[in-house]
């Protein structure tokens, strides 16, 4: 089964190797047909403590590290340049 991929803004890394990522998702509301802005927050795994706040990540699911840690950051190398 594929791991779930979502992209989201890094809102906290006060915690030691997690950081809290949101991720907004767009959807049709049934009735009204208008467009809806959703936003929910994961706690992911940071192992390198470097991400700051503000950034822009990709999350991937994984194996829980935590209570409530089920999802890693995916580092890319050739996108930092």
């Amino acid at each position: 089964m594929p791991k779930r991929v979502l992209q989201g803004v890094v809102v906290s890394n006060k915690g030691n190797k997690t950081v809290v990522v949101q991720v907004e998702r767009r959807l049709m509301h049934p009735v009204y047909k208008k467009f809806i802005t959703t936003s929910k927050k994961y706690a992911a795994h940071d192992g390198e403590n470097r991400l700051q706040e503000g950034d822009s990540v990709k999350i991937r699911e994984c194996q829980p590290v935590s209570k409530r840690k089920f999802f890693e950051v995916i580092y890319d190398e050739a996108a930092k340049g």
